[in-house]
């Protein structure tokens, strides 16, 4: 093994420094196991929504669980290009998720939105901080693949928050 952590036969070569590979492998795992945990969240209160807009809601969050899910095996990829580790496991996901999981037996439907759009806004702000830690290593791959995921979180910010808004 490499100092670094690296073992050597994963070592892919790359003509970015080595300390902002790293950087970048840090910021863009972090993203995995947010995905990861937003993907569940969004799932679970997919299963557990109810009241008179059942169906809407259910459609909605399995489309954006979807749309989550999608990002995971491209970012923790784009960890791999790098030469770097990525999620080995669900505990590795839960040493570095910031997305907090609801455990309740019972969440109103305008608090599971409510929640979920929060959550989507942090994830959209962790992007943010990765593109620019993408940017500073010159690794313009990272930065261009956190462009689209950031424009998709954004999207469902607007749906979550136009859903949760109420009518006149």
């Amino acid at each position: 093994m490499k100092a670094d952590n690296r073992v050597d036969v994963l070592d892919t070569p790359s003509d970015l420094k080595d300390k902002g590979i790293q950087k970048v492998a840090e910021a863009v795992n972090g993203l995995v196991a947010d995905a990861f945990a937003l993907y569940i969240k969004t799932k679970n209160f997919h299963w557990h929504m109810s009241g008179r807009h059942f169906r809407d809601y259910h459609l909605l969050l399995d489309e954006q669980a979807d749309q989550i899910f999608a990002t995971i095996d491209p970012l923790a990829e784009r960890v791999r290009k790098l030469g770097e580790n990525t999620i080995r496991s669900v505990a590795h996901i839960a040493q570095l998720q910031r997305v907090k999981d609801n455990d309740e037996d019972f969440v109103a439907p305008k608090d599971m939105l409510v929640d979920l759009m929060n959550e989507n806004k942090k994830m959209a702000k962790a992007m943010r901080d990765a593109h620019k830690v993408a940017d500073d290593a010159e690794d313009v791959a990272t930065a261009s693949l956190l462009e689209v995921y950031i424009d998709e979180t954004e999207r469902r910010v607007w749906f979550l928050f136009e859903t949760t808004r109420e009518l006149n």
